[in-house]
């Protein structure tokens, strides 16, 4: 075994068990804490790949901006507790099905399409080139600018909107 082939494993175990503290917690803050910790484990597995400006991006929009904006969310509305439900009655069957349609599918893959066709080589131009990043930025403020600008707009109206409802459902202004 590859000290790579372990640290993989390692972090395949860390990812499954932060992705099930995430479902199983009924605490939302710790769910969100989770997800930080999967989405930082993710990051390191594309360290592995050699992608490292894909791991600082991970580190930077998904566990940085995105999961501080679910934890101001979560506690702006005061949800930071799971309300128990009832379970509707065809719920965990529907899941039982779906669970076993989800393992068909891997044992399936994995045994009769597992093999790959080749080996994947990147582009030689993108690997450890600054240029490519800073084509891939100049592209980003020149040619898309308009889109990039209306999706940031899109996020604050939203921020704004979740605020403006929180208020209202808690007795209105002041």
């Amino acid at each position: 075994m590859s000290i790579d082939l372990i640290l993989f494993l390692i972090l395949a175990v860390i990812a499954i068990a932060t992705a099930l503290g995430m479902l199983l917690s009924r605490n939302a803050v710790y769910s969100a804490l989770f997800l930080v910790l999967n989405f930082a484990t993710v990051a390191v597995f594309y360290l592995l790949l050699g992608a490292p400006f894909i791991a600082m991006a991970q580190i930077t929009v998904y566990a940085g901006a995105i999961m501080v904006l679910f934890l101001f969310v979560i506690m702006l509305l005061g949800a930071e507790e799971l309300a128990p439900g009832k379970a509707l009655p065809w719920q965990k069957p529907l899941a039982g099905v779906l669970a076993a349609v989800l393992v068909i599918e891997a044992v399936y893959l994995l045994a009769f399409r597992g093999v790959p066709a080749g080996n994947i080589v990147p582009p030689a131009e993108a690997v450890n080139n600054l240029g490519f990043l800073q084509q891939m930025g100049n592209m980003l403020f020149n040619e898309y600018l308009l889109p990039f600008e209306v999706t940031s707009i899109l996020l604050l109206v939203a921020m704004v909107g979740a605020i403006v409802l929180t208020k209202q459902e808690k007795g209105g202004r002041g």
